[in-house]
């Protein structure tokens, strides 16, 4: 006897074909619901780039499209890939026509309640400034747009049957959705959905699971947050980032900080391409001031320091925070980080044990989320193995996305709703397509 799921399935079908005959118009843009860890205040939304489930499905798409590269050979993902917490493995990044960059792809983890961008640059105060940067800068190249006309850039875009329809229902009071404005605005609602917070710390400080984390790993959470170490002043919870803002917040918190990675001349000097926010205020006291890095998912971020010049979180802590300030030896860079008169006054050094250093590395692994960089809604859309009509992206399909995905074949509901019911990313859902997402919804999604 067959299963009442399985009747309904069989019964949806038969009426797809009637219901694809008749045309209703399209719902205006959706409006977006966080998700957020427990302890996450809502993030900052600028007044003109409202979330939405059409905008953030739009700009995921945007996210891993080389496209949006000048010779169409990189993506914003080149240099953030979600595996390693959306940075890049490499010290310093390096862009589309294969320009170094002095400094390395940070993480997007938690961007969204970023006060300011970049490594350090007081003047990117918003992700929709900051993403104009990697897209035209010029010093150096990344994605390497500076040369190319807008309308040569919409027009990648403009002519994919697919974005056809994100970009009219991300947008769907606008006569042309395709501007640079838009493409942006998407983008950046993307990129505010990457929140990380369910790490074994979190699971064993919100009370969720008492043994998520090791003896070691508490201990190290002590010693993390100890003046002995100095270590949470900087990067204080929830996001172990201090430069942050987040919604009803009155003032921004905006900090730099000189850590001592260098001290060429013995008076403070950095490599002269990486001055820090000294290159923006001329200021000597700013020379070697950045922004500290959020340390969730920091295990899987190396190497480390803005610069990427230190290779494993074992050598962060034994030859750099624990001396108060790195020595380098010889070379052009050689100096005495501990000694430079303006590195910041935590950095006051200290002694571990062996046990105590391993229960420091302990718990900064605990901030790692493996939840956060599996995550199906965060990865690649173009190349993920997804389940046609699995809308939710939980490897199953039930009646009710069996009808979101209906619905996004009638176009009464957009295609952000489901957009794996597109399987073949010609912005339409077919017979054939609806068939498929049957027969996965009765046979399983399979591996």
């Amino acid at each position: 006897m067959s299963s009442p799921f399985t009747n309904a399935a069989r019964a949806l079908l038969g009426v797809t074909a009637l219901l694809l005959w008749s045309k209703l118009p399209a719902l205006a843009a959706e409006s977006y619901k966080w998700n957020l860890p427990v302890g996450f205040p809502q993030p900052s939304v600028p007044d003109d780039n409202p979330m939405s489930i059409e905008k953030v499905a739009l700009g995921r798409f945007i996210f891993y499209d080389t496209r949006l590269s000048g010779n169409q050979t990189y993506a914003c993902a080149s240099c953030h890939k979600q595996e390693l917490a959306f940075t890049d493995a490499r010290d310093r990044a390096i862009g589309s026509t294969g320009q170094v960059h002095p400094r390395s792809s940070m993480s997007l983890t938690n961007v969204a309640y970023n006060a300011t961008f970049a490594w350090a640059n007081p003047l990117l105060t918003t992700l929709e400034k900051q993403a104009l940067l990697p897209m035209f800068g010029d010093t150096p190249v990344e994605l390497g747009l500076g040369g190319l006309p807008q309308s040569d850039l919409l027009g990648r875009f403009s002519s994919d049957p697919r974005y056809q329809r994100l970009f009219a229902e991300a947008y769907p009071d606008d006569a042309d959705p395709f501007t640079l404005d838009n493409l942006v605005k998407a983008l950046t609602s993307f990129v505010r959905t990457l929140i990380s917070g369910n790490s074994p710390y979190d699971r064993y400080i919100n009370g969720l699971d008492d043994n998520a984390i090791s003896l070691s790993a508490y201990n190290g959470g002590r010693l993390f947050f100890s003046e002995r170490l100095e270590c949470y002043h900087c990067h204080p919870t929830p996001y172990f980032a201090d430069s942050e803002t987040h919604d009803g917040q009155l003032t921004p918190e905006i900090q730099f900080h000189n850590n001592g990675l260098y001290n060429i001349d013995g008076h403070g000097a950095y490599p002269p391409d990486n001055t820090g926010i000294y290159a923006f205020t001329q200021l000597p006291a700013d020379m070697g001031g950045f922004k500290a890095p959020t340390l969730r998912n920091i295990e899987l971020t190396a190497p480390y320091m803005h610069d990427g010049s230190i290779a494993t979180l074992d050598s962060v802590i034994t030859d750099h925070y624990a001396r108060g300030g790195r020595l380098i030896t010889d070379g052009p860079y050689a100096g005495d980080g501990s000694k430079n008169p303006y590195k910041s006054g935590f950095l006051i050094g200290f002694q571990l044990s062996d046990d105590e250093k391993a229960s420091v590395l302990a718990f900064l692994t605990s901030l790692t989320d493996m939840e956060f960089v599996t995550n199906p809604h965060f990865s690649d859309p173009f190349t993920g193995k997804f389940c046609t009509g699995d809308c939710n992206l939980d490897r199953a399909v039930t009646v009710d996305e069996l009808i979101a995905a209906v619905n996004v074949g009638l176009e009464s509901t957009s295609l952000a709703a489901c957009v794996v019911a597109d399987a073949n990313g010609d912005g339409t859902v077919a017979i054939n397509e609806l068939i498929a997402a049957v027969n996965a919804a009765l046979n399983g999604c399979g591996s």
